[in-house]
């Protein structure tokens, strides 16, 4: 199973959306979780997992973790070529190093080179921006190129954006 999550922010809540789905290829998820947590921190720059990875974790408990093979992020794994932990760094290391994390961006982060790929789509000559930790960043790369749909985002995380919004 893969898993993907996104969150949305309100004034003082969040609202955290998994989305689950089998196969890189798959058309339609298998499930949809959902929370709406309060959010007492405000952004803090460069520590954006301390407000985020809170409602990831939260709705982690509600998602049977059984045979993941991979768990997908709206953001970045690393924040530089040092590997300076992100969000998904983070949730990486809360999960014990034991399931892979993908980051997907959809605008690029300048100090980021070689542990980002840009990962063109359809027709689209704006690339999404792929970084991850747990596998190889080609592999992961190319595992989002063959999502399906014909744009530039996946249907199913263009889908994961739309119910965060709801």
């Amino acid at each position: 199973m893969i898993l993907a999550f996104d969150t949305y922010y309100y004034e003082r809540s969040a609202k955290t959306v998994c989305l689950t789905f089998r196969q890189w290829t798959d058309e339609k998820p298998a499930q949809v979780f959902s929370e709406v947590k309060d959010i007492p921190d405000d952004y803090e720059p460069g520590a954006f997992y301390k407000r985020e990875l809170p409602c990831i974790v939260s709705l982690l408990r509600q998602v049977p973790l059984d045979d993941i093979e991979a768990i997908i992020i709206d953001g970045f794994v690393v924040l530089d070529d040092a590997g300076k932990p992100g969000l998904g760094a983070h949730l990486f290391e809360y999960l014990q190093q034991k399931i892979p994390v993908i980051g997907v961006a959809k605008s690029n982060f300048a100090p980021i080179h070689q542990l980002k790929r840009a990962a063109l789509r359809g027709d689209s000559q704006r690339p999404l921006y792929v970084t991850a930790i747990g596998t190889s960043v080609d592999d992961a790369a190319e595992n989002i190129r063959m999502m399906y749909g014909k744009y530039r985002i996946p249907e199913l995380l263009k889908l994961l954006d739309q119910q965060t919004r709801r």
